[in-house]
Order: C-alpha cells, then structure tokens, then sequence
C-alpha cells in the first residue's frame, strides 16, 4: 500500500509538505502513511487520489488487506508468529523524518559540514533562498545520523514561510515535540508560558540521544526555545533568513547547484536514463534551456523533471514551452520572503526587478530607490539575510534569475508606470554621470564637456585616481552595456548619445573596436532624433574616430566630413580641436604628407585658443611624431622635449608617452642609451596604465630603435612581442603601422624571406584598411627586399611605390 501512496505522490509533484497541505493531513501523518509505518485512513486515501486525479478503487483491495488483521497461519505451518509484546513495552522510536529522497545530488562539501557541525555544536543551521534544496539536505542528513541517535527521529515544520498561515510558535511546537516523545499528559505544564514547557523539552532530550530537523524557521527567536540543552541529542534547523541571533549555532548557506549538478539531477529526478537516445540527450539545446530556467535551483529541476517523467508523450522542447509560460510555485514562495521585510525594504526589493545588468552596488541600489548610498546598504544587507540578494564580491550584490523575475513582476504589479519610469531614469542617470566620473579621472588630454543627460545623483563613487577609475570600468562594464540598452529602448537618447562618449578612454585599454562603432551608430541616430548640434557634431566625430580605428578609413572620413560644419556651427572651439587631431590621424594614415602636419598644428592653436594647454602638449607631440616620420629628426626631437616638459600628474599621460617614443626613435643612433632609456620608460608605463595597443606600439619603436642601433636579435624580439599583443587583441588592422617596421628589420637582420613575407602582408592588408601611406611602404620594401634575387619584379614594385607616392602629394 505505502509503495502506491508514494506512486500518487510522484505523480503530484509534490514534497511531503507541500503534499499534506492540499490534502488536508500533517506533515507528519503523510510521512508515516507512505514510510508504511501506519495505513491511512480511507477518506485520505480518497483524498490523495482527487487531488492527482486517480481513479481510487484500484486501491480499495490493497488498503482493505493492509487494513485488516493477518490471518493465523495454518497449524501445518513451520512458521513461529513472534509473541505479541508485553502490554507495559516501550514503544518503539519515534521517527517523523520525510522520505529521504532517491535522487539527493550534489552537496557532498555542505553534507559533509552538516555533519561536522553536528559533531562538533549538536546544532547546525541551514539556510538559503527558497528552492536551493534545505530541507532535502537537512532530511538527508537526518538520516545518515539515524543510526547514531536511535532513540527519535523527529520533524517538525515551524511554518516561517508558508503560504497562509502564521509561523508555528513556540507554546504549540514544543508541546507536538513533547509529544511525540510520549510525555506522558501529567508531565507537562499547562501554565507558566513558554519556559517551563521549554525546561520539560530540554530535560527529555537529555537522557535521550535523539535528532531533530526544526524546518522552515522564521528567525532566531521562533527556534531558540526548542533547541536542545545538555545531553547528546542533535538539532538541524533550516530557515531562509541568517538566523543571525544564534551565535552560537554554526551555519551552512547553501548556493545553487553546479551546472554538472543541475545536469545530474534533472536527468535522475525525470528517470530519463540520460544518454545521447534519450529525450534530454537528442535534444542538448532544449535540454540547456531547462537548466537554465531552473536558474540551477534544485526545487525548481525537480517540478520541472516531475513534470517530464509524468508526460512520456512530451518532448524536452514542449517542457521548455510550459516552463516559459511563468513559474507560479517560486512567486508564492519567493513573496512569503518578501512579506517579512519592512516597507522600504520590500520597495527596494521590487525595484531592483528593474535594473539592467547582473550585478549591482550600493551607489546604483540608492539611485534606483532614490535613497542614500549607507540606507541601501543596510537594507542590501537585510535582502542579504533573507537570502533574496547574493553577495558574490564584498560589495557586489545580484540576484539569482528566478528572484529577479519574481522581482519585476512584483514591480510590475505593485509600483506605478510612473513609479517604474522614474526609477529606471535614475539609474540611468547614475551610469552616465558616474562614467562621467570615471572618464574624468583617467584623463586622456583635452577632458569631455559635463554630461547633460539627467540629473548627478546625490552620491557617486569617488575614483581616487585612474587605477580605481579603470577598476570600476571593468567591473560595471557589462551593466554600462545593458544601462546603453536600456536607455536604447526607453527612448533616452541623451543618455544613449552621453554614455559612450565618457566610455572612450576606457575602450582604448581594454576593448576591441567592434563594439565602439556599434555603440556610436546608435548614439548618432540617438542624436539625430533629439536635433541638438552639438550632440549631432559629437557623434559624427565619435563614429568618424571608432571607424579610424577600426581601420575603416573611407567611414571614417566621410563621418569627419559630416562633421566639419556642424563642429564649427557649434563654435565650440576645444570640439573643433579634438576634430582636427582625429583628421590629422586619419590623413597620415592616408599616406599625406603635409595635410597632417597641418591639422596638428591647427589643432594645437585651437587647443590653445580654448585654454587647455594638456591639448595643445598633445598636438605638439603628434606633430612632433610626425616629423620624425618625414625624416625631420632634429625638429621632432626638439618638439618632443618641449611636449615633455608640459606638466602632468599622470606619467602615462598620452601627449608625454607620445613624446618619449619620438625621443627614443630620434635619438636612436646618435644617443643609443638616451634613445632606449625613453623607449623602454614609455614601455612600463603603458604595461602599467594597461593600454595594450600603447604597448604593442612601443614595442615596435624600441624594435626600431634597436635595428638602428645595429641589435638586430634584441629588435627582433621586441617586433615579435608587438605582434603576439596584437594577436591577443584580434585587432589585425593596427598590424599595419608595424608591419612595414618589423619587414625591414628582417630583412637587414639576413631574414629575406621573413621580410617578403611580411611586406606581402601588408600589401594585402593596406587597401583593406585603405591605408595608401602603408600600401607604398609595402611596395617600397619589396622592391629592396628583392633587389638581389629579382631585379626586374623590384623595380616593378618600386614604379608601384612611385605611382602611390605621386597620387598622395597630388
């Protein structure tokens, strides 16, 4: 009979618990009934078989045969009937524990400090959000020490987070627990309060050696009175809240599953065999999908493997339909979490539904509910506890998937349009104005104009200088995406124009360009909507920069030549000056000559026309930088000094790394060892700013500095060093400022080959990238590099190079 109660129960899906709620029984009772300690009652049986729907007149024959007396065996029988127990026998032990589950996975690390914790306090306590497996693990562990506490095995739910209705308390749970240890009736104190009840309970555990699972614990003070005194019996508690008030109780906080857990259990919980034949094996991206709605939450792989082992006709997709259809059992048990919590803190809760991106502090919590950065924290702490947040890094909050879909819909259902728009719009203006901050901070040389999107919130980090800036860049960088398509899709295009512009400077130490230009389309079509000149001519300028580089020239210039007129409508001269910079860059690469010496030097009179001396210390260098290529070594070198000399509390500053490199170029064969002493400083100073395209590029000059020197082994090195970052930063267009350098290097170092190849390279690359300057490099170097072997295809190569060459100063 107890073999086909637990049968109704797997088909409903349910725990114990959850099971004797909708039928009307004790938890209790309806563990004995399927452990077959007792036969139920006929009316429960009815009512186990409504409730999943059964026909239960199958059952009739069994429950009547199990109900009834065995017959006597015949007297030819060899068999002894055991005598029937004395009528003052002890009863045998209580034991109340649950099914301890088939499938339990996982948790050998929090097993084994369950037990241990045991061993060493006689009480543990287990908590964690709802759904991550407590009780499963508590249940377990009762039993594996069952053996060890032979005399009751009790349970007893404390109802902290049951759905309608009040936490068991204290008065009624000791009294259940006195009694299912046989108190004998006289025993016990009817008056008094809760102590001398308390007193009973602690003097019957301490002749006894007993274990006792107290589940579902509301807080501290619910469980404080039934924990046992002296004497060697053990108590394992579990409670959704830190039962932070038990000093002297060890915890053990339970996570999620690993994902080779959630895989192991969805697999033995739905009976599926597993296997590349069976429904999760042929279908892995369904299969996938499953785990990922169950957030790895082993509550949630079981309803949802229950309901696959019960629907053989389903295929692992249509589970996946079901699932996404919502996910009511987590919403009842997540709110019972909530309805602990005060107003505030409940508000915050239902806010953070709200915010984009995964992870989240202090400063963007206090944004979101319009509070003080110190009030968030306090309440994170108290989400904390109630184990609705996650701490994954001090400081560094989120929220499992699961509770922050329950989150958002209780936003959606609680909080008005109005509400949610406002608080959304606040983080929104944080990301902006605290990248603000953080751009400011790692000052690239001429700053950014103050962002006008929104209003600055009350608090914002504070970036102690560029490494804490960085840091924070890093750590934000996925939510600053997810903050950009946020305001995309509310139609805040001020933020969508601001955001990347104060992300820039961090772009250019740690991403590829791929996304920048993707940001900046988005931001020029943001700006074109909101009609405002400025904005319109700043992401005309700011794509024109992403595509340079990107190696995409002709983008490039076309976004320079739309924004040209509209910067000088703007009159905004330090706008005009940054322009100018950006165009002599892409007018060098062009392969001019003239033009962008030009625009450096236009560029450093605006800057100074504007009163910002760092820029024109920046324009001064790169003219500077490009002298030098010209073969104006004496006038770089003197341009250079001069940049150096501007003052900056940043030694990694650009216009100062410019300036060393040109210097250590310059003075390569003249002043070897002054040469390489800038050389290899502007090297550190880039590893330490972590600007690795700086890195490769000084790399490459120290190589060249190297072969004028005559080192031809040391400059090949610092060559191969260049390439293998750039190879790391899967950015090849930028190998074509090298690769020319590298060719030539190879070439007088006796490595012909290596150099033709390498010129090739450039060869094929330059037209890509539409780098003409780069493209008559390449044709220059093969003309030398085969002069020897192949008269007749170098001169070839160098006509080619001519040809370039005119079409560029014409």
């Amino acid at each position: 009979m107890a073999a086909r109660l637990r049968g109704l129960q797997e088909v409903s899906g349910h725990g114990v618990r959850a099971l004797a709620r909708e039928v009307g029984l004790s938890s209790s009772s309806l563990s004995r009934y399927l452990g077959g300690q007792t036969v139920p009652p006929w009316p429960s049986v009815l009512a186990l078989c409504k409730f999943v729907r059964r026909d239960p007149r199958p059952l009739r024959p069994l429950w009547e045969r199990a109900s009834s007396p065995l017959p006597a065996p015949p007297r030819s029988s060899r068999q002894v009937s055991p005598p029937a127990p004395p009528p003052d026998a002890p009863r045998p032990p209580r034991n109340d524990l649950p099914r301890d589950v088939p499938d339990f996975t996982g948790r050998d690390g929090q097993l084994a400090a369950v037990l241990d914790a045991v061993d060493s306090s006689r009480v543990v306590a287990v908590d964690g959000m709802a759904g991550v497996g407590k009780t499963c693990l508590a249940v377990h562990a009762a039993h594996r020490l069952a053996h060890t506490y032979p005399d009751a095995q009790l349970y007893l739910d404390l109802h902290g987070f049951t759905d309608g209705r009040e936490p068991l308390g204290a008065d009624p749970a000791l009294r259940a627990l006195l009694a299912a240890l046989d108190v004998p009736s006289e025993r016990i104190p009817q008056q008094g309060g809760i102590e001398p009840l308390a007193a009973v309970w602690r003097a019957e555990l301490a002749h006894r050696r007993a274990v006792i699972v107290l589940d579902n614990a509301a807080d501290a003070e619910q469980v404080r009175p039934l924990l046992p005194g002296a004497g060697s019996s053990v108590a394992l508690i579990t409670s959704r809240n830190r039962l932070l008030g038990l000093d002297e109780v060890p915890p053990v906080s339970l996570d999620v599953l690993t994902p080779e857990e959630s895989a192991e259990l969805l697999t033995r919980a739905s009976g599926d065999g597993g296997g590349p034949e069976s429904r999760l094996g042929r279908d892995p991206e369904a299969t996938a999908e499953v785990l990922r709605l169950c957030g790895q939450l082993p509550l949630a792989l079981r309803l949802a493997a229950a309901r696959l082992r019960h629907r053989p006709g389903w295929t692992v997709g249509i589970l996946v339909e079901r699932m996404a259809e919502g996910a009511s059992e987590f919403d009842t048990a997540f709110a019972m979490s909530v309805r602990q919590l005060d107003r505030a803190t409940g508000r915050l809760f239902r806010l953070l539904g709200l915010l984009p991106g995964e992870t989240f502090d202090p400063y963007a919590a206090g944004a979101l509910a319009d509070v003080a950065p110190r009030a968030a924290r306090e309440m994170l702490e108290d989400l904390l506890d109630a184990h609705l947040v996650q701490e994954r890094a001090p400081g560094r909050y989120r929220l499992h998937d699961l509770v922050h879909q329950h989150a958002r819909r209780a936003c959606a259902e609680h909080d008005a349009d109005a509400v949610r728009e406002k608080a959304l719009g606040r983080v929104l203006d944080y990301y902006v104005h605290t990248a603000a901050a953080a751009d400011a901070a790692m000052p690239f040389h001429a700053g950014t104009r103050a962002p006008s999107a929104g209003a600055p919130p009350a608090a914002l980090p504070q970036f102690a200088d560029k490494r804490a800036a960085l840091f924070w860049y890093v750590t934000e960088y996925t939510n600053l995406m997810a903050a950009f398509e946020a305001a995309v899709a509310a139609g805040a295009d001020r933020h969508v124009c601001e955001l990347p512009r104060f992300m820039r400077t961090y772009f250019a130490r740690r991403c590829g360009t791929t996304h920048l230009n993707f940001l900046f389309e988005r931001s020029l079509d943001a700006a074109r909507r909101l009609g405002d000149p400025w904005q319109l001519a700043e992401a005309h300028s700011d794509l024109g920069f992403a595509r340079y580089n990107a190696g995409r020239m002709a983008e490039a210039d076309a976004a320079y030549a739309s924004a040209l007129p509209l910067v000088a409508e703007t009159g905004d001269t330090r706008s005009q000056a940054e322009l100018a910079m950006r165009r002599g860059y892409l007018s060098w690469d062009e392969g001019q000559v003239e033009r962008p010496l030009e625009l450096f030097r236009l560029s450093g009179s605006l800057y100074e026309e504007a009163g910002c001396p760092s820029g024109a210390a920046h324009a001064k260098a790169y003219e500077a930088w490009a002298l030098l290529q010209l073969g104006h070594g004496d006038e770089a070198a003197r341009l250079a000094r001069e940049a150096l000399a501007v003052p900056h509390t940043d030694p990694a500053w650009p216009p100062a790394l410019t300036a060393r490199i040109t210097l250590g170029v310059a003075l390569a064969s003249e002043a070897p060892d002054e040469a390489v002493g800038h050389l290899r400083r502007a090297l550190e100073l880039s590893r330490e700013d972590g600007h690795r395209h700086n890195e490769a590029w000084c790399l490459n000059c120290l190589g060249v500095a190297l072969r004028r020197m005559g080192r031809y082994e040391e400059a090949l090195a610092s060559h191969r060093e260049a390439f293998a970052l750039l190879d790391a930063l899967f950015e090849d267009h930028w190998k074509i400022h090298f690769l020319d350098d590298y060719a030539e290097t190879c070439r007088l170092a006796g490595l012909t080959d290596q150099a033709l190849q390498l010129h090739r390279e450039a060869l094929e690359l330059a037209p890509r990238v539409g780098n003409r300057h780069a493209e008559a490099l390449a044709h220059e170097g093969l003309a030398a590099a085969l002069e020897a072997t192949d008269p007749a295809a170098a001169e070839r190569h160098r006509e080619a190079g001519r040809g370039i060459r005119g079409e560029l100063q014409g």
